[in-house]
């Protein structure tokens, strides 16, 4: 039987991880995995989440992609995530995945069709939470200023689509709406918005009125939808793109020796990363005098640095990073600015 999993999507502010706090509160005694991407390099969202004292938000049931855009990066981080979730000796009985509220859900439901998952597991439901407010006043966010600077500073959403486009593809993809704030209108308003909305959306999704992300749970994520059997017939404005075109981009590894330092080696990739305009950063770093193996990952200048685990036995202790950027990286220039002797 596959385990259902949740895509909750939504621009940031409109109460997503409010939503999440509600389905851990109120889990009907389910083992719910959650899959939190954030902006921006703090796990603010993961630390709401984990830091709110409800029983079954232990850091061990929630894996965190802090690195870039969900959509951008379901081959390097998303897959390998959810398969680790199916391998776990007591599976989740459901996973619930928070999308950065700048992502496009299309390209993530349909990396549900990949062979290392398409039999575990289904999407159940893309629930799309609606700042109701924020669109009586004629807009999609809170402070879509505010969001737009955000998406322009973010390497990884490298997308042309006006932000519009963004609102109207989590409406596109979505199986329930979730009209979030309705507390904050009157009764002609949420009217105004509700047919708004509607005329955003296929005939048979479902719209819900909530405050604070409030509903019944069983409804939330018992929608049954199979979304990766269908996704391809919901339209998307970046269905009229090359929609992550691999020929565009590529990769070369850059193999170091001992890493003395990693905040030093975390510098020279940022300066890199700017002057070479790198897309993202991977790998593992051996520290001297250090059994732990020591990860960096960064996306774009931003750099994100811990011990993982210990070497293993027999296992090479060393260093080498994978660099991804457009096609036609300067493989000499960069291998040398990462500290690479020719």
């Amino acid at each position: 039987m596959k385990i259902p999993a949740t895509v909750i999507t939504g621009f940031l502010g409109a109460g997503k991880t409010t939503l999440i706090r509600h389905i851990m509160a109120n889990n009907a005694g389910k083992r719910i995995a959650l899959v939190i991407n954030e902006f921006g390099d703090l796990g603010i969202d993961r630390e709401l989440v984990t830091g709110c004292g409800i029983e079954g938000c232990e850091d061990e049931n929630v894996v965190e992609l802090a690195n870039g855009c969900i959509c951008c990066t379901v081959a390097d981080d998303f897959l390998p995530t959810i398969e680790a979730l199916l391998n776990r000796p007591e599976p989740p009985d459901h996973i619930v995945i928070e999308t950065s509220g700048l992502a496009l859900p299309k390209p993530l439901v349909k990396a549900f069709n990949w062979p290392e998952v398409r039999s575990r597991v289904t999407v159940d439901g893309v629930v799309t939470v609606v700042d109701a407010p924020a669109v009586a006043a004629g807009q999609f966010a809170d402070d879509p200023i505010a969001v737009q600077a955000q998406r322009e500073a973010d390497e990884m959403l490298d997308h042309d689509n006006p932000l519009e486009e963004v609102f109207e593809d989590q409406l596109l993809c979505a199986d329930m709406v979730l009209l979030n704030k309705t507390d904050l209108l009157d009764a002609a308003a949420l009217d105004a918005v509700r047919a708004e909305v509607k005329g955003g959306v296929d005939v048979q999704v479902k719209l819900v009125d909530t405050v604070q992300g409030v509903i019944d749970t069983r409804v939330l994520l018992g929608i049954g939808a199979g979304v990766e059997d269908v996704i391809e017939g919901r339209w998307s404005h970046h269905d009229a793109e090359d929609d992550h075109d691999h020929d565009d981009f590529e990769s070369f590894t850059v193999s170091l020796g001992d890493i003395d330092d990693p905040a030093e080696l975390e510098a020279r990739i940022q300066t890199a990363a700017v002057d070479h305009d790198i897309l993202r950063v991977k790998g593992f770093i051996h520290v001297p005098g250090k059994d732990m193996r020591h990860v960096v990952q960064a996306v774009g200048a931003r750099v994100q640095r811990y011990y993982d685990r210990p070497w293993a036995d027999g296992e090479a202790r060393t260093t080498e990073l994978v660099v991804i950027g457009q096609t036609g990286l300067d493989h000499a220039a960069i291998t040398s600015a990462l500290g690479a002797e020719g």
